[in-house]
């Protein structure tokens, strides 16, 4: 896995998961299903779903629950990556 390749290929993905106030659970099926159709996700972590957390707590969190890995984590954002 060459992150510094995957970062590059995630830098022009549009966000297509939004982490709000309900947290990660309902997140979780969508987020299984694209990364079945594609490696890459970016993930947006609202501030209202932080809630004392950091980012890349509730990215890595969220990894571990689709069997994938963080590529970046950076703001709010998250890149999931699933071969």
């Amino acid at each position: 896995m060459d992150t510094q390749a995957l970062r590059k290929q995630a830098h022009d993905l549009d966000i297509t998961v939004w982490v709000g106030k309900s947290g990660i659970d309902p997140v979780e099926p969508e987020l299984d299903n694209q990364l079945k159709d594609t490696d890459l996700v970016k993930v947006k972590f609202l501030r209202a779903a932080q809630g004392g957390t950091t980012v890349a707590e509730l990215a890595d969190d969220l990894a571990n629950r689709v069997n994938a890995h963080v590529i970046e984590t950076r703001g709010n954002t998250g890149v999931l990556y699933r071969r």
